[in-house]
């Protein structure tokens, strides 16, 4: 059984709920298959978005809505549900997921909470700024190859790590750009899954050795271990 509500205590303090949409339109992601948690029953779905809403206390002021998907794929009853949830615990600031192919969609969310007094930072997996890497091994449907073009409209990126192909100079590079153009970022460590993708222990090993005693304490990085380490999942 998923767990869907967390409190994250130590970098960047926050709630955290894993709610459920309409799937992700892409679902092409390699790696991914997180996109299989979804519903086409928006009934359904607001139902259990509104239990998991209703555990939101407001005791950072400051909550994460992750869905497997993008923010476009939730109901409009639950982004309403939302907004109601950010104005009675005083949310100050509320992140939401994006992909890439929703990009347009993003000023005009960010201004609809802006309206109630909320702040909305948009996070994307972009997982690595090699653009080869990134479409053709994981397929993430990304054409940009600038950074600052993708981050015009996105404040945070994950990134992925321990896939067979990544050394150490690429991954540190990918954390640096990370760094310089965006606001966070959050590094997921891949692990096994249901997709043909299989983490690369010698890969793994090397990140452990030479990069996470780098950046473990570094206030805008999240190291995700494993997929479920900020407490949903």
């Amino acid at each position: 059984m998923l767990v869907r509500y967390s409190v994250i205590n130590d970098k960047n303090p926050r709630e955290i709920v894993l709610l459920r949409g309409s799937g992700c339109k892409w679902k092409r992601c390699a790696f991914c298959d997180y996109h299989t948690d979804f519903s086409e029953d928006e009934n359904a779905n607001f139902e259990l978005n509104s239990k998991e809403l209703s555990k939101v206390t407001g005791i950072y002021n400051h909550l994460e809505v992750i869905n497997s998907g993008s923010f476009c794929d939730l109901d409009e009853k639950t982004l309403n549900l939302i907004e109601k949830v950010c104005q009675e615990k005083n949310i100050k600031t509320i992140h939401f997921e994006c992909h890439w192919i929703h990009r347009k969609l993003i000023p005009a969310f960010k201004a609809r909470f802006s309206k109630i007094g909320v702040t909305v930072k948009i996070k994307s997996g972009i997982e690595t700024f090699d653009r080869d890497f990134r479409e053709k091994v994981l397929i993430k449907g990304i054409g940009e190859s600038d950074p600052a073009i993708i981050s015009e409209l996105f404040d945070e990126c994950c990134l992925l790590f321990g896939i067979k192909g990544q050394t150490l100079e690429s991954m540190r590079n990918d954390i640096e750009i990370g760094l310089k153009y965006f606001e966070r970022i959050c590094i997921n460590l891949m692990v096994e899954n249901t997709t043909d993708i299989r983490p690369d222990n010698e890969v793994l090993q090397i990140f452990m050795k030479e990069l996470y005693p780098l950046y473990i304490n570094n206030p805008r990085v999240d190291i995700l271990t494993e997929n479920t380490d900020f407490g949903v999942g």
